[in-house]
């Protein structure tokens, strides 16, 4: 063995040495001695560490403390967010704002499985096109193609209020888990053949006698390609049957006893060969797509990393460093760092010399990402967060995870004890008053005010009387449906663009500038960087 051998050979056993070996495993009980996975006994199954990697289309953030909160001082802005340091957990986003394309295979999805027996969930789920008029511009063709045109499938979607995009992280969650059982063999893909239409009576009656009995194919005329004054009936899986049988929904999967085994699907094993569903305990579940908390997405927008010293700056106003609305930087200065208003009417600089070069949004993957590497948290769209709207939220928060809208919920169940399906085929839920948390300990006057006063006040026009609310200019009603939305859009002077900066509109409401992007919580380990 020559010298350099023999050098390697001591270093290797040097650093294996020096490696701890951790004594706590998942073969033998810690606590008791016995074996795990052990057919001679309970046979537990014990597992540990399991990493299912970065969810699909995310970014991890490794959380820390930062300073929230406004960073410079501007004479006319709200006062409604005050610094105060908190710690965020480590949790993964979106590197890129919710696009076009991605609702639009959402809402494909709802229209093959919902089109023909419950249209209207389908109908309640396109964005709100009317966002884009003005009563003095001209934005008509944004109505009829910004939304399906290829030409915008990489832009943000608008148009969607922060109630429909809780309803897509929910959808998401459920196609994403739904492709993982599928992968690791614990479930088959859907039968999508059984949702078309068929004539072949001798087939309906399988299906409700012996495959799915309880449940119609609901028939219906169509004209004969052959003799088309005549009719053929058609049949189709009832929307109860979809609802009910069709959709797979993770919480339905692991708690609703009557949805599983359903058509053809086989569960995994364990290791006595038997049939089992998979469970949370087996790691390949993500623990779900939601919005983002107004805390995380801050965080996230300034991604105060630590330099070599173990220090972060906490002076940054913008997703950038320094003031500056273009890049300072060597290889690209003088390049715009986000899509925003210049002064009065610059929506993207002069002909033959654009800045930003965008008139309305921009493609998701426009200008530069942030430390973190995600794109456009600064301008574009805004982009709705969890939290409920208080102007005084900042005074009564927690030091860790700081989050208002709470509602603490469990499933529903029927008369017989059994959990109820909402309308889009999840398991309902629902909760009692005092697991409304969304008011807790609201120091907002304005909210609290009771304005549900009877409308007895009369108010004449050509002979016809309306009932006037007098209580509307006195005592605006800021409800528990006022959420949050960050960012800075296309159509905001740069101030809206400091992720400080926050406003407010009601849940059910949207708008031609504002979209949203998704986040996850991350279990274990708050290292993105150890495995």
């Amino acid at each position: 063995m020559n010298q350099l051998s023999k050098i390697l050979v001591l270093s290797l056993a040097v650093v294996l040495c020096a490696c701890q070996t951790r004594e706590l495993n998942t073969k033998v009980s810690h606590a008791t001695g016995w074996n795990y996975f052990d057919q001679k006994t309970t046979n537990f199954e014990a597992y540990a560490d399991i990493d299912a990697g970065i969810p699909t289309g995310m970014v991890p953030i490794e959380g820390g403390t930062f300073t929230i909160g406004e960073r410079d001082e501007f004479v006319t802005a709200p006062r409604n967010n005050f610094t105060r340091t908190l710690t965020v957990s480590s949790f993964y986003m979106d590197k890129y704002e919710i696009t076009n394309l991605d609702w639009n295979e959402y809402v494909h999805w709802l229209g093959v499985v919902f089109g023909a027996t419950a249209p209207e969930l389908v109908q309640a789920a396109l964005p709100d096109t009317t966002v884009w008029r003005e009563e003095m511009a001209y934005n008509e063709p944004y109505l009829g193609y910004y939304f399906r045109h290829p030409a915008y499938s990489f832009y943000p979607v608008v148009g969607v209020s922060w109630s429909q995009a809780m309803t897509y992280c929910q959808w998401r969650s459920d196609r994403v888990n739904e492709l993982k059982l599928i992968q690791c063999g614990a479930i088959e893909y859907p039968p999508f053949d059984e949702l078309l239409p068929t004539d072949d009576e001798a087939y309906k009656e399988e299906f409700e006698e012996n495959l799915y009995p309880g449940y119609e194919m609901f028939a219906y005329e169509v004209p004969d390609p052959e003799t088309p004054d005549n009719t053929i009936t058609m049949y189709r899986p009832s929307y109860e049957w979809v609802r009910d049988k069709f959709v797979f929904n993770t919480e339905k999967y692991l708690y609703h006893d009557d949805y599983y085994p359903e058509y053809g699907r086989h569960p995994r094993k364990n290791s006595y060969g038997e049939d089992r569903k998979v469970n949370t305990a087996d790691g390949i579940l993500v623990v779900g797509y939601r919005l983002p908390t107004e805390a995380e997405w801050e965080f996230a927008a300034y991604a105060p990393v630590a330099g070599e010293d173990g220090l972060t700056i906490e002076g940054k106003i913008y997703p950038w460093s320094g003031y500056h609305p273009r890049d300072l930087s060597k290889q690209n200065l003088g390049n715009m760092q986000a899509n925003f208003v210049r002064g009065r009417g610059d929506m993207m600089g002069v002909s033959k010399s654009l800045n930003d070069a965008f008139v309305i949004t921009a493609p998701v993957d426009a200008f530069a990402p942030n430390d973190f590497g995600l794109y456009n948290m600064a301008g574009n769209v805004n982009e709705w967060v969890m939290d409920v709207y208080r102007e005084t939220s900042y005074q009564e928060t927690s030091e860790y995870n700081s989050f208002r809208g709470n509602i603490y919920s469990q499933p529903k169940r029927d008369e017989d004890g059994k959990l109820s399906i909402d309308s889009l085929g999840r398991i309902d839920i629902v909760y009692k008053e005092d697991d409304d948390k969304r008011d807790w300990k609201d120091g907002d006057f304005d909210s609290r005010i009771m304005t549900d006063y009877p409308l007895d006040t009369l108010y004449r026009e050509e002979d016809i009387e309306y009932k006037v609310d007098p209580t509307d200019i006195l005592a605006p009603r800021l409800t528990k449906n006022a959420r949050v939305y960050k960012g800075g859009s296309w159509r905001d002077r740069i101030y809206w663009l400091s992720p400080s900066s926050r406003r407010f509109l009601d849940q059910d409401k949207s708008s031609c500038t504002i979209g949203f992007r998704c986040a996850m919580s991350m279990l274990g380990d708050q290292h993105i960087n150890t495995k």
